[in-house]
């Protein structure tokens, strides 16, 4: 039996690929905002990325959400907003036999219009914080019901009623404080293919062997490249240090086997590719805050697990 390769490299999602055959609406009658709904499975579930903002809501099923570096459980309820070219995918996994009619209900628009009609409509600047942390994929919590209602709304309506309705929306999502950032690095796209590749190579590397150590200085030997351009290359990139990268790739790792397991934090340490106790502990508290020990009782709490 042949197996389907992994796909590593995130496609881009042209505009001509969007058919009403898979759930868009038709191009004639789409101004700013773009409906969408879907079931699974679907050609549309898979690693990829696209120049718009995309607000997504799962409504049944559950399984696993990858969104740039971050990768965790997702069950109804699970609202997310990814920015322009963030990579995402949300795989099921408790999919009955035949699938499921509806498992997403998705809302796309872009970030130029907002942008520019927020310089003469001082109202709209309210979401443009809301935006920049999208770049990073933001997880709601506490909105689901309004979120679907929301949803509904703005599919129902169309013209100056559907932009209101939108902004409704908008307006409830910046306003939300029960939220948290899910992409340590901002993978968004680079417009040169040849740096596409070779970003997308070394983030494979450091985020498919974590126990493995690896360096600035051995990355960029094998790119050709100074240790100097390479820092430079990979902060534009992702909008991290190379240091500050891994780290937060360990500690989200480490988080992921925190919610999924009950093995010792000192295994789930090392596993994650930290050699001292003292080291993760501190970077952890660093980057979320809180402790280890903490954040699995935090996520039992919120999440209905065995503590």
């Amino acid at each position: 039996m042949s197996v389907k390769p992994r796909q590593i490299k995130p496609e881009l999602e042209h505009d001509y690929s969007r058919s009403t055959d898979l759930g868009y609406e038709a191009p004639d009658g789409v101004g700013l905002i773009r409906c969408l709904s879907h079931g699974f499975p679907t050609p549309l579930a898979r690693w990829h990325y696209h120049d718009e903002y995309e607000l997504h809501l799962i409504t049944s099923t559950t399984g696993k959400a990858f969104v740039g570096d971050w990768i965790g459980q997702f069950e109804p309820g699970h609202l997310v907003l990814t920015g322009p070219r963030l990579p995402h995918n949300w795989v099921s996994v408790d999919v009955p036999e035949g699938g499921v009619a509806e498992r997403d209900l998705v809302i796309q628009f872009r970030h130029e219009p907002i942008e520019q009609s927020a310089q003469q409509i001082p109202e709209l600047r309210e979401v443009l914080p809301l935006l920049e942390r999208a770049r990073h994929g933001i997880e709601f919590f506490g909105l689901q019901e309004r979120a679907q209602a929301h949803w509904r709304r703005v599919k129902q309506s169309q013209g100056l009623g559907r932009l209101a309705a939108f902004c409704d929306f908008l307006g409830d999502l910046a306003a939300c404080t029960d939220y948290r950032l899910l992409s340590s690095a901002r993978l968004q796209s680079e417009d040169n293919d040849a740096q596409l590749d070779q970003i997308n190579a070394v983030l494979v590397r450091i985020t498919e062997n974590l126990s493995e150590p690896v360096s600035a200085a051995e990355l960029a030997r094998e790119l050709d490249m100074t240790e100097s351009r390479f820092s430079r290359f990979f902060r534009r990139a992702t909008g991290n240090t190379f240091t500050d990268f891994v780290n937060h790739v360990r500690v989200n790792r480490a988080c992921q086997l925190l919610m999924e397991s009950e093995r010792y934090i000192t295994h789930i340490a090392y596993e994650v590719g930290f050699n001292n106790m003292a080291n993760f502990n501190r970077r952890f508290l660093d980057i979320k805050g809180m402790t280890p020990s903490e954040y699995r009782r935090q996520v039992a709490k919120r999440f209905g697990l065995k503590a």
